[in-house]
């Protein structure tokens, strides 16, 4: 019979066979990071804080029961190290959200975690992975969500500490959200009765469940991007720019899954993993493949459609320069009638011209020939420069 945990705890806890205290103002020790900034670094008056203020849930787990929600970190440190019964096998489950670099370092000193993956969980932005520190397993995953407002995919992360007897998730991000994970282990006691491995496999089967309406979303907007091309839309050479970095994202994101759950196959004979979390285990294991096999084929897909919207783009260009140069030969040939007219017309100005200036002392006034003479000039000068510009075809 498991025994409920008073509030008032006199004794100073002992876990793995060591005194732990929560401190109350940072200590410059092993776990103390030292390292860039992170993006989230708090405010000065944040960082008096306890670890406590950025806790959204804590709770201890026995035989997949919640037994109860310790106000504070050194309760359930207090709750794991005192069992009246030697079979329970209490697990702690502690959630992070928003953390600053002070408070996952005190979390550090209490679970007495390893200096460098506290260092990647305090500077985040860190690809998926699976680190083994001695019996604590580090994971880090990156969460995706389509946002049908702006069509676009929003990503989180989430780093995940897991024990022979705690679980700690550390959020920097508004996603993934773990209330739901947490509501579906403890409707299904026998699972989360397996232990932390049972909260790694939820979380990391939410996660890839998440990933199903990203890709929905971003098919929906390929399909789109096609209509546009053959639209010949301008816009559409950025929303294909933008839709591949998305997709190259979640490609990111995806891919390192297939590892993580492939070393997390090939060590559960070692590590004695129940049969049936390991089928369940493997079943998140085909999802992830078949994501990245879809994503794959959207990035390739972009790749195509880039392509041919260059190609179209440069057939619509084609088309307008021939267009283009087909006025200005028209344009040209229009020229040249003009001018071919105007010549023909300009040398019967010019004799009509010369006979006009009425001078008196002009022998061609006198001559009784002169007249038609002056007709035939201008008729015989007009029609030969008619028949050259008609066989240059000017005319």
């Amino acid at each position: 019979m498991i025994r409920p945990f008073g509030a008032s705890v006199s004794a100073m806890p002992v876990w793995r066979g060591r005194p732990v205290t929560v401190p109350k103002s940072p200590a410059r020790n092993l776990f103390t990071y030292d390292g860039p900034a992170a993006s989230f670094e708090p405010a000065r008056d944040e960082q008096d804080r306890p670890a406590e203020a950025t806790v959204v849930e804590r709770a201890i787990y026995c035989n997949g029961r919640k037994l109860e929600n310790p106000a504070t970190i050194s309760e359930t440190i207090h709750r794991l190290s005192h069992k009246p019964d030697p079979s329970e096998r209490p697990m702690a489950w502690i959630g992070l959200a928003h953390p600053s670099a002070d408070h996952v370092q005190q979390v550090a000193r209490i679970f007495d975690l390893h200096p460098l993956a506290v260092e990647d969980a305090i500077v985040a932005h860190q690809r998926p992975k699976l680190e083994r520190y001695d019996d604590t397993l580090f994971v880090v995953l990156r969460s995706a969500s389509y946002d049908d407002d702006t069509e676009t995919v929003d990503f989180g992360e989430i780093h995940l500490f897991i024990g022979p007897d705690f679980v700690i998730t550390v959020r920097h991000s508004a996603d993934p959200k773990l209330g739901p994970v947490r509501k579906r282990l403890e409707a299904e006691p026998d699972l989360l009765a397996l232990g932390p491995e049972a909260v790694l496999y939820g979380v990391l089967d939410h996660i890839v469940d998440g990933y199903a309406p990203v890709l929905v979303g971003l098919e929906n907007d390929i399909d789109e991007i096609e209509t546009q091309v053959f639209e010949s839309d301008p816009s559409v050479s950025r929303r294909i720019y933008e839709l591949s970095q998305e997709v190259m994202e979640l490609q990111r994101a995806v891919k390192p899954l297939q590892r993580i759950l492939d070393a997390l196959d090939k060590g559960v004979e070692k590590y004695g993993t129940d049969p049936e979390l390991q089928r369940s285990l493997r079943d998140v294991a085909d999802h992830a493949t078949s994501v990245a096999e879809r994503v794959d084929g959207f990035r390739q897909s972009l790749a195509d459609i880039l392509t041919l919207n260059a190609t179209l783009v440069a057939q619509t260009q084609n088309e307008e320069m021939k267009r283009l140069a087909e006025v200005a030969n028209n344009q040209a040939d229009e020229v040249k009638k003009a001018s071919s007219w105007a010549a023909i017309l300009f040398t019967p100005t010019v004799v009509a011209g010369i006979y006009g200036m009425n001078f008196e002392k002009m022998p061609e006034l006198s001559w009784w020939f002169g007249y038609p003479f002056a007709l035939f000039l201008m008729f015989a000068v007009s029609t030969t420069m008619w028949v050259i510009f008609r066989r240059k075809n000017w005319l």
